[in-house]
């Protein structure tokens, strides 16, 4: 039965797998110490040898049988695979710096081009289910789904895959946090050295995916980040192999600092040559699709930040804006969508939904008839139109602010006047969006035109005939032709709290 091999931090190989290969380590006998060199002591000995029988085929106990001369020349042709393979001196020779290597947590699964007999194993089929079985004991159930779905989200943005999560154990992908012996002849080994492993793609087992809950799984960079293994696995659970590139997600050790994009051009055209590029990804948050396939997570940060949370009492928002079929909550760089029709909230880092924004928003605002988002920081503003951020940020006197306006707090568009207003500081100014001009007059004390409001405000939008003002973790509901304050609540409300 072929089946792919999950790695400890990032890997998955298919392998012919007559009995298990990831047998205890065995040291080699003491004719080995040639090529081992003298200096060496049993210990090193037994990590080199565990190490290559698990990665690299070392069959140590079928050359027990076969003589001195025959256990060295397999270790050293095996060690020297392996220095090829990471790109070290191949001596054959157990050098502090292959030991070095060693000793680095990785992906449990061989790093040998020869496990196969099948190198196009794939799923035939574009939507693949997964399911998450056994949680870590280290994260929040609500963190593991989010970084669980981001990592596959990796690779549908970049390929023609859809993912969509059943709870039911004949999901495609299974995800299991486990201990030592759990049940697949491939045991984890205690803190670091292996820290996941994932089968290929296949019935019974294939594809799925398991964590050694031994390690300590964080969403940061302390411990060993879920998202970068998770993503790792998954690329095996799809059929990718490990590579000899230190920039792509398939290197089989761990490394917590990467590229700002997860995927290196070779692992895209990897994915690529299994399903096909992405035929989507130009409408990627288009209409926000809130079907139960959509996946909003992309790629673009290095790591999906803690999660925040949304029922906090003191929570306040930078920006809130109606983006099509969403309400948009911005916070410093985090957002939460909320559909307008739909329960369920969304939410990451910006770059997540679009990547082509890297900093807070300071003020958003929607023009519903051209159905078109300006999303402002500090002096200039995105345009987000139809399906996704068009072309380079913009200089604030687009809209005809003098050069001494740097930044805006807040903006809100009033449909039924064609106006949109800007709120800075303590004045305010109003924009019409038929002729595109500032409106003369402007700007005006904040307090003298909306009573009851005598602060700087955060967020504003429009909604039933009313505009919510966002002040600190309050939100104030103003009735523009009583001008006067109808109610007060709480910004967390709004997130469903």
């Amino acid at each position: 039965m072929q089946t792919l091999l999950l790695c400890a931090c990032f890997c998955v190989l298919v392998l012919v797998l007559p009995a298990p290969y990831c047998g205890a380590p065995t040291a080699i006998p003491g004719a080995q110490k040639t090529a081992l060199e003298p200096q060496h002591d049993d210990g090193d000995v037994k990590l080199a040898t565990g190490y290559l029988e698990r990665h690299y085929n070392l069959n140590n106990e079928a050359l027990m049988g076969r003589g001195k001369r025959s256990l060295e020349s397999s270790f050293t042709s095996e060690l020297q695979d392996m220095q090829m393979f990471f790109g070290l001196n191949a001596t054959g020779v157990l050098d502090p710096e292959t030991l070095g290597v060693m000793r680095v947590p990785r992906c449990g699964v061989p790093d040998v081009e020869d496990y196969s007999l099948d190198q196009g194993t794939r799923w035939r089929k574009s939507v693949i289910t997964y399911n998450i079985g056994q949680y870590t004991r280290d994260l929040p159930r609500s963190t593991v789904d989010s970084l669980i779905n981001s990592a596959l989200s990796v690779w549908a943005q970049a390929s023609g895959l859809t993912f969509v999560r059943l709870h039911t154990q004949t999901a495609d992908i299974m995800v299991e946090f486990v201990t030592r012996e759990h049940g697949d002849l491939f045991p984890f080994d205690g803190p670091r050295g292996t820290l996941a492993h994932a089968f290929g793609p296949g019935i019974g087992m294939g594809g799925d995916t398991h964590f050694d809950d031994d390690e300590h799984w964080t969403a940061g960079g302390k411990g060993f980040n879920l998202y970068l293994v998770a993503a790792h696995e998954f690329g095996h659970a799809l059929g990718l192999k490990h590579s000899r590139n230190p920039e792509s997600l398939m290197y089989p050790t761990y490394h917590h600092s990467r590229q700002v994009s997860l995927l290196s051009i070779e692992d895209v055209t990897n994915i690529n040559t299994l399903y096909g590029p992405s035929i989507s990804l130009p409408q990627h948050f288009s209409g926000y699709a809130w079907s139960p396939q959509y996946n909003p997570w992309l790629s673009g940060a290095l790591f999906p930040q803690r999660m925040q949370n949304k029922c906090s009492p003191d929570l306040s928002f930078d920006a809130v804006s109606v983006l099509g079929d969403g309400t948009f909550f911005f916070r410093e760089r985090y957002l939460w969508i909320k559909h307008n029709e739909h329960a369920g909230i969304k939410e990451g880092p910006i770059t997540n939904f679009m990547p082509k924004i890297e900093t807070n928003i300071d003020a958003a605002f929607w023009v519903p008839r051209r159905s078109t988002a300006y999303l402002i920081h500090e002096s200039m503003f995105w345009t987000v139109k139809g399906s996704r951020v068009r072309g380079k940020p913009r200089a604030l006197s687009h809209f005809g602010f003098p050069v001494w306006v740097q930044d805006v707090d807040a903006a809100v568009h009033i449909a039924k006047t064609s106006r949109t207003l800007f709120f800075i500081h303590d004045i305010y100014w109003s924009y019409n969006e038929n002729r595109r001009v500032m409106d003369n007059g402007y700007p005006k004390f904040i307090s003298e035109d909306f009573p009851g409001l005598n602060t700087t405000i955060n967020a504003a939008i429009h909604k039933e005939g009313f505009i919510f003002f966002f002040v600190d973790a309050e939100v104030y509901k103003y009735d523009f032709t009583q001008r006067q304050v109808v109610g007060v609540e709480k910004a967390n409300t709004w997130l469903g709290c």
